[in-house]
């Protein structure tokens, strides 16, 4: 009863699930009358999180919880107080791309009004499209992107730059640097321009608390590249199962 209660409230997380996986582990059971638990673990694969952003993997396992035990006959779990738990995160490259088509991110592409761009639009807002992120070994990625101008319409952008991890919340795309190779030389000196202005948004954009779980805050310490896989490992803070308050 315990195990479908977690898997339930679990599922609310995500818009869509591929797998989600639950264990409890309460030894002896009595402990449950008392509402206390061992530790509480979590696998999912498939994952799709606010209809656009898809997780290949999560997992997290809690220290030992204290639980309201009469919300588990009514088929929920209700915390007596916040948890922590170590968790992991692990994103594919396609999933990173198709990510960036999302509403919530698109629009932040979109009419940016930076002087280093309007110097060149002639003071219009520049927006950026048709973004792909390449992962690379040490952390790198490779991203290509277009932009259009009033005069000069499909200008290429291409940069290197170094994931890293801010404040445990904020992923920092640091030291970013113009790849000319992909472009045509008559454009590499507009081009290295929008390149380092895109850099720059991209920089303010990826921030945990925007995926906004329900009940759910993540925090990362250490990202890794892994081939064609992005791994997060950090925590996460239960602050009440998703949907129950």
């Amino acid at each position: 009863m315990l195990n479908a209660a977690a898997s339930q409230s679990i599922r609310h997380l995500f818009t869509k699930s591929e797998s989600v996986e639950v264990a409890v582990r309460c030894y002896p059971s009595s402990k449950l009358l008392q509402g206390s638990i061992d530790s509480f673990k979590m696998s999912g694969r498939g994952l799709v999180i606010r209809r656009n952003f898809q997780v290949e993997e999560m997992s997290f396992e809690t220290d030992a919880v204290s639980i309201d035990p009469s919300s588990i006959l009514g088929g929920q779990i209700r915390l007596k107080q916040p948890t922590q738990a170590v968790a992991q995160v692990i994103l594919s490259e396609a999933g990173i791309n198709q990510a960036f088509k999302a509403d919530l991110v698109e629009k932040r592409l979109q009419q940016v009004e930076m002087a280093a761009l309007t110097n060149l639009s002639g003071g219009e807002p520049v927006s950026f499209r048709d973004v792909q992120v390449r992962l690379l070994p040490d952390n790198q990625v490779q991203i290509a992107a277009k932009t259009d101008l009033p005069n000069q319409s499909d200008v290429q952008i291409s940069l290197r730059a170094t994931l890293v991890v801010e404040k445990r919340r904020r992923i920092s795309f640091s030291n970013p640097q113009f790849e000319p190779e992909s472009v045509p030389e008559p454009m590499r000196g507009l081009s290295e321009t929008l390149t380092m202005a895109f850099a720059e948004v991209l920089d303010s954009m990826v921030d945990l608390d925007r995926f906004d779980l329900d009940g759910v805050v993540l925090r990362v310490n250490r990202l890794e590249t892994h081939g064609q896989k992005l791994v997060f490992s950090g925590y996460a803070q239960i602050d009440h199962f998703p949907g129950t308050r």
